[in-house]
């Protein structure tokens, strides 16, 4: 029973040991997997989180194998015990009158019985160094839980984020431009510069259980909401918080509350150079950190094939910027008393084993403009992800809407006045855009990709030419926003990654001549 017992403690020794040898090429393999075309950071924590997960398990494992060997040492001891008191009874009942043959019987019982204790005493041993090997290894990857309050977990995660970038042509901001602007009158033409201010941290708490819903909570920050007023200040970024979000999962249905990115918009362009905005922000990616409340239920269709159905309230912005800096008034879809109401609808299955989606989604919201001046902003949108190949996928994101400024459309512009906006009772007008994104991703190697990029927001001239003005409190207005890209990461492990990126913008103002700015950078991170 003991050489069973110890086979099968051996057995489950050899299987830990062999998991935590192939960890690294588990790495690999999780690279494999397609890269969903959401934030690819978090994409990327995901794929580190599932591998902490994988070592907890082998931890624990290996917890259960050295309390078995303990209670095999024990079972050895007692053994031991037995066989001393055995020889020694046998010892005393032989008698010197004793015949040859029963001394050779004792004999050979005692050796087999020494043999067997032995062998077994090296299988122990055998353990005993397979267990402090695989210990050794796992500890090396496994990482102390961060210390809180109360009894649940928390884990620390984000990135560390190097951008260089050389930029030719003007653009409204240097390291992560949204569209192009001309430059100053005897100003140069191109520019140079690097910045860590997109690096992310992030803490995520898992909570307890409520009515069957596993709780959990995320804070994400980055250090792009502003520079200290100081010498080399563009190097101090000031801190801003990007999403906070509670989560109740059940096994079917989520109920999500917190400020998170748009449900109705779930997908972005691959992108290292610009994650402070998501890539082409306003010129065709819908996007924004938006206090919501949402509910998800998943229907499971078929092996690997389901249908999910989202549906929630937003808070009603419309990009307006604050009036003071520490003192907040409602912007014009707050005062109109309402939220903001999005569903969405996604299909998903399995094609060249990985995930390929459909999505279409709905948007409203009312705003008030003081003066009995109304607009319905509305949105119809649609998203896919489709494997084209098996190492090829194509995604993107199309929408249609009206006064959508607060969504990232039209470059923030959600309405357009005429003749001035100087007169409260200047009429407005809803500025309808329309615009879109799609991506081909091409997974060279399972470490290597490469990805390429067009994009386009379109704000309706008709609604602009002889009704508005040039020179409103937004700025001047921008007809059309293009984008294109391509770029390369480099993942030669799951928490590390390198990519260079070229970037081109094209900015159509209605009333002034195109603009355009193009950047070449490179990228480092490394995740935590």
């Amino acid at each position: 029973m003991n050489s069973v017992r110890s086979t099968a403690v051996g057995g489950t020794l050899l299987t830990v040991a062999a998991l935590v040898l192939s960890f690294g090429a588990g790495v690999q393999a999780q690279d494999t997997s397609p890269t969903p075309a959401d934030n690819p950071v978090r994409d990327l924590q995901e794929q580190v989180r599932q591998l902490r997960m994988l070592v907890e398990e082998m931890r624990a494992e290996n917890t259960a194998s050295r309390a078995e060997m303990n209670q095999l040492r024990q079972d050895l001891q007692t053994t031991r015990a037995l066989l001393q008191n055995s020889a020694s009874g046998v010892s005393q009942a032989n008698s010197p009158n004793s015949s040859v043959q029963g001394a050779s019987v004792a004999a050979s019982t005692s050796a087999a019985d020494t043999q067997e204790n032995a062998s077994l005493a090296e299988r122990v041993q055998k353990l005993e160094e397979s267990s402090s090997l695989v210990g050794d290894k796992v500890d090396e990857q496994y990482q102390t839980k961060i210390e809180t309050a109360s009894k649940y977990r928390a884990r620390l995660h984000g990135i560390v984020l190097m951008n260089a970038f050389r930029n030719a042509g003007g653009s409204n901001n240097l390291d992560f431009p949204d569209f192009a602007e001309p430059a100053a009158p005897g100003a140069p033409q191109s520019s140079f510069g690097a910045t860590l201010r997109q690096s992310e941290i992030g803490i995520e708490i898992f909570g307890p259980r409520l009515a069957g819903a596993r709780t959990s909570a995320d804070v994400q920050l980055d250090f792009a909401g502003g520079f200290a007023a100081t010498g080399n200040g563009v190097n101090f970024g000031i801190v801003r918080l990007q999403t906070a979000s509670l989560r109740f999962d059940w096994q079917n249905t989520s109920v999500v509350a917190g400020q998170d990115s748009l449900f109705l918009s779930p997908l972005s362009p691959t992108s290292f150079a610009s994650l402070a905005t998501p890539a082409f922000a306003f010129a065709g990616n819908l996007w924004g950190w938006t206090p919501q409340l949402r509910v998800e239920h998943r229907f499971s269709i078929s092996d690997g094939q389901s249908f999910t159905v989202q549906a929630g309230i937003l808070d009603n912005l419309d990009w307006e910027f604050p009036e003071y800096p520490f003192y907040r008034y409602p912007q014009a879809g707050e005062a109109s008393g309402q939220p903001a109401y999005g569903v969405r609808t996604a299909w998903a299955n399995r094609l060249f084993g990985r995930q390929v989606s459909l999505g279409a989604a709905g948007y409203y919201g009312r705003q008030d403009w003081n003066w009995s001046r109304y607009v319905d902003a509305w949105a119809g949108l649609a998203d896919w992800q489709i494997p084209v190949a098996p190492r090829v996928t194509l995604s993107g994101e199309f929408y249609r809407g009206r006064g959508i400024g607060g969504l990232g459309a039209a470059v923030g512009r959600s309405i357009v006045y005429g003749p001035s906006p100087t007169y409260g009772v200047a009429p407005i007008r809803g500025l309808d855009t329309a615009g879109g994104w799609t991506q081909l991703k091409f997974q060279l190697t399972p470490k290597v990709e490469l990805n390429g990029v067009i994009s386009e927001d379109d704000a309706f001239t008709a609604d602009v030419r002889g009704f508005a003005v040039d020179a409103d409190n937004f700025g001047p207005i921008l007809g059309r926003n293009r984008g294109a890209l391509g770029n390369v990461v480099f993942r030669p492990r799951s928490d590390l990654l390198f990519s260079a990126e070229l970037r081109r913008l094209q900015s159509f103002p209605v009333y002034s001549t195109r603009r355009v700015t193009n950047q070449a950078g490179i990228s480092m991170g490394i995740l935590f």
